[in-house]
C-alpha cells in the first residue's frame, strides 16, 4: 500500500448488500477487521464473508454489535486464524456469546433438515475459544490496538440495540469512523446514537445505507406508532382473537414486550397473557444485567411476567396457544420458514379473528414479506415439507419500528461529520446508489462491492 497517511479498505462482505458485514483496514501493513458476520439469506460457506481476501491473520477484529450479520463468523475466523483478539462493548460481548451458541444449534438443525453439508460452520467449543479472545470496553473509553503502529480505537453509542456501537479509529495521519448500524430514535429502552463532537475530525466515514432507497421516518414518531399498534391489538383481543408479533430476538423483542406491558398498565391494551419465545427470553436476561446501559427512565419488567411459548414444532401446541386471546412475541422477525413465528402463523392464518403485526424489516425474499403482501385465498408454505396453507386472515399489518436510521438521519450524520471520504456499505444496490448520488456532494465517495479494495487518501 501507499505509505504515509493513506489507508486501504477491503470489502469482504456487506458491500452492495445487507449481510455478512466484514471490512479490512490496512494501516501501514497492519490489518484490522471491522465486524465479521454471516449472511441471513445464504447457507453454508456461502454465508461467510470472503475470507479468501485475507493474506494473513488480522491483528484484531472489532465488532459493533451482536446481530448475526455483524458477528456470526467470528468463531470461524478464529478457527482459521487462532490468536486474533476481538473487541466489543461489554454488553455486546455477553450477547455475542449467547447468539453464537444459538447459531451452532440452528446450523446443526439445518444440517439435519436440509442436508446442508457445510453446517455447522463451527462448534460450541469454537464459540468458547472465540469468547476467550474477546475484550470488553466501555463506551467512549479509548484503547490501544496491538499493532506495529500507534492506533487508538473507541466505541461510540450507535443506538440500535443494547451495546451497539460505532467505531472511531485514530491512526497516524488518518481517522476512520465506521458507523455499524445506526438508530437516532429514542426507543422504549435504548437511547439513540451519540454524535461525534465537532472537534473530532474524520478523514474517512464508512456508513450504513440500509434505508437509502426509501424515505422512511419523519412522518410518525416512535411513540405514535406504539399507540397505533396498541389500538390495533385491542381491536383483535376484544373480538376474541390473538395477536402475533414476529420479532427479532435481539432488540425488537425486548422493546415490544416492554411497551406492550406499558400499554396494558395504561389500560389501552387488554390484560391478556403475553408470550415470548426462547432466544428472545435469553437475550432479555442479559438486558436485565445491563440496565445501566439503558435510558435512565426505562422500565424493564421482570422476565417472568411473560409466558413461555413452548415447543411449537410439536403438533397441537400452536393451536392450543390460540385457544384464548393473547399477545405472542416470537422469532423470527422476518418469519423465516420453520421458525416459531412461522409455525404459529401457519395455524393463525386459517382464521379471520386473529391478527399478525410485523414490526421490523422484511426482506422481499422471506416468508414474512410474502405473508404481509398476501390476500385471502393465497396459498403459503410455512415450514419445511409442510403442505401449503390457504390464507383466510385479513388483518395482517406492518408497523414502522425500524432500529436503522432513515436516510435523512444518515445524511445528517454526514453533514455533521464532514469527512473527506465517504464509503457507503450495508445496503441493497438501490439504497447504496441513492446515498452515493444524493449524499456525497463535496466529498470523495465510494460504493465498493464485495471483493474490492480501495485506497483512501486523507
Amino acid at each position: 500500500m501507499a505509505t504515509g497517511k493513506s489507508i486501504q479498505l477491503s470489502v469482504l462482505g456487506g458491500g452492495g448488500e445487507v449481510g455478512a458485514s466484514c471490512f479490512q483496514l490496512d494501516i501501514e501493513g497492519q490489518h484490522i477487521l471491522l465486524d465479521s458476520g454471516t449472511h441471513p439469506k445464504k447457507d453454508g460457506l456461502n454465508a461467510l464473508p470472503d475470507f479468501g481476501m485475507l493474506t494473513r491473520a488480522p491483528e484484531a477484529v472489532l465488532v459493533t454489535h451482536a446481530h448475526q450479520d455483524h458477528c456470526g463468523s467470528v468463531p470461524y475466523l478464529m478457527r482459521q486464524y487462532p490468536g486474533v483478539t476481538a473487541h466489543a462493548t461489554i454488553p455486546t460481548v455477553r450477547i455475542v456469546d449467547r447468539m453464537l451458541h444459538n447459531s451452532v444449534s440452528v446450523m446443526g438443525l439445518l444440517a439435519r433438515e436440509r442436508g446442508i453439508k457445510d453446517y455447522p460452520l463451527y462448534e460450541h467449543e469454537d464459540v468458547e475459544y472465540a469468547m476467550q479472545r474477546f475484550e470488553g470496553h466501555e463506551f467512549d473509553a479509548p484503547f490501544k490496538l496491538p499493532l506495529g503502529v500507534p492506533v487508538e480505537a473507541s466505541f461510540r453509542r450507535a443506538g440500535h440495540v443494547l451495546g451497539a456501537a460505532s467505531i472511531l479509529i485514530k491512526a497516524p495521519g488518518h481517522t476512520v469512523y465506521y458507523t455499524g448500524d445506526l438508530c437516532e430514535t429514542r426507543q422504549e429502552l435504548i437511547d439513540g446514537l451519540s454524535p461525534l463532537s465537532k472537534d473530532e475530525q474524520v478523514d474517512t466515514l464508512i456508513i450504513e445505507s440500509t434505508h437509502g432507497a426509501n424515505d422512511v421516518g419523519g412522518t410518525v414518531s416512535y411513540q405514535e406508532e406504539i399507540y397505533r399498534l396498541g389500538v390495533e391489538m385491542a381491536k383483535v383481543l376484544e373480538a376474541g382473537g390473538t395477536v402475533l408479533v414476529p420479532s427479532f430476538a435481539l432488540g425488537r423483542t425486548q422493546e415490544v414486550l416492554n411497551f406492550v406491558s406499558r400499554l396494558q398498565e395504561e389500560g389501552l391494551v387488554p390484560e391478556v397473557p403475553v408470550y415470548a419465545s426462547g432466544l428472545g427470553r435469553a437475550v432479555y436476561e442479559i438486558y436485565n444485567k445491563f440496565t445501566d446501559y439503558m435510558l435512565p427512565e426505562a422500565v424493564l419488567r421482570p422476565l417472568d411476567k411473560y409466558k413461555r411459548i413452548g415447543n411449537v414444532w410439536k403438533p397441537g401446541v400452536a393451536k392450543k396457544l390460540l385457544s384464548e386471546p393473547s399477545i405472542i412475541v416470537a422469532t423470527s422477525g422476518m418469519m423465516l420458514d420453520n421458525t416459531p413465528s412461522a409455525l404459529i402463523a401457519e395455524e393463525m392464518v386459517k382464521s379471520t379473528k386473529h391478527g399478525i403485526f410485523f414490526v421490523g424489516y422484511l426482506d422481499h425474499e422471506t416468508l414474512g414479506f410474502r405473508l404481509a403482501e398476501s390476500k385471502p385465498g393465497d396459498m403459503l408454505q410455512f415450514g419445511l415439507e409442510h403442505a401449503p396453507v390457504e390464507v383466510s386472515m385479513e388483518n395482517i399489518q406492518r408497523f414502522s419500528f425500524s432500529a436503522h436510521a432513515p436516510r435523512a438521519a444518515l445524511q445528517g450524520v454526514i453533514s455533521h461529520i464532514q469527512p473527506k471520504n465517504i464509503v457507503f456499505v450495508h445496503g441493497d444496490p438501490d439504497a447504496i446508489d441513492w446515498m452515493n448520488t444524493n449524499s456525497g456532494n463535496g466529498f470523495t465517495t465510494y460504493a465498493p462491492k464485495i471483493g474490492e479494495t480501495i485506497t483512501l487518501e486523507p
